[in-house]
């Protein structure tokens, strides 16, 4: 594995504040919550968003809002399908990790993703799609950087990435990693770029110090360094797409 397996620290963090601006609608039989940019439902560039554990929620889709804001279609699909986690679940000792991970492998999640980029491209008539997946969604992102699917993508503290995997990709790619993570650790990254090195694709790799797995996401933004890294990283993705999506 590049990455790690997803552990206690992925199904934990903080609500951030403000109200989401976007609506959820359906894909099909998926629950989808979309943000547009102003003035314009007709975008021919969009962002999914790969989720965390947490799906969607307040953080998803205030970072859905942050990507329309700059001119795409930001989507944030359910990629549990009704079973994402709630803020606190863990530490109330309401969450078997193992078991609801046997619940959301590629055989299921997978399916998800082909349906969410078949209707932007078949039904909306998007032109270019980015990936930004988080935590779990990092695994997707590199994925479905293949012909015919993302056009790029970007991901930040990914989970249980498989070498294989990056190995395949044939888009660019960019990641963002915190300094104290159990899950995309120093040695992730060094193999990461190795891998990333051969694939013959555009890649970037930024390290935030001081802060930890899920800041980009779910941080406790009353700290300084986090609220700096976060910011930072969705600066890093944007300026990525807009290299990238040309």
């Amino acid at each position: 594995m590049t990455s790690n397996q997803v552990s206690a620290c992925c199904f934990t963090g903080f609500r951030h504040e403000g109200k989401p601006v976007g609506e959820v609608k359906a894909i099909g039989e998926i629950r989808t919550y979309f943000s547009y940019p102003a003035n314009n439902n007709a975008p021919e560039r969009a962002v999914i968003i790969l989720s965390d554990v947490f799906g969607i929620f307040t953080n998803s889709q205030l970072l859905a809002d942050d990507f329309a804001a700059n001119g795409y279609l930001a989507i944030v699909p359910d990629l549990f399908a009704g079973d994402a986690m709630d803020l606190g679940d863990f530490e109330a000792g309401k969450i078997d990790i193992p078991e609801w991970i046997s619940r959301h492998g590629t055989d299921a999640t997978d399916p998800i993703i082909d349906a969410v980029i078949r209707h932007f491209r078949d039904k909306l008539g998007i032109k270019k799609i980015a990936g930004a997946g988080y935590c779990f969604g990092g695994k997707y992102v590199t994925r479905f950087l293949v012909d015919g699917k993302l056009d790029t993508g970007y991901s930040a503290h990914p989970s249980f990435v498989a070498d294989g995997e990056l190995a395949a990709i044939k888009k660019p790619f960019s990641l963002s990693a915190a300094e104290n993570d159990q899950i995309f650790t120093r040695d992730s990254r060094y193999k990461f770029e190795e891998i990333l090195g051969h694939t013959g694709q555009q890649y970037q790799i930024n390290l935030f110090s001081g802060v930890e797995h899920g800041f980009s996401i779910r941080a406790d933004l009353s700290r300084p360094e986090n609220k700096f890294a976060k910011e930072q990283a969705f600066v890093q993705a944007l300026g990525w797409f807009a290299h990238t999506l040309i």
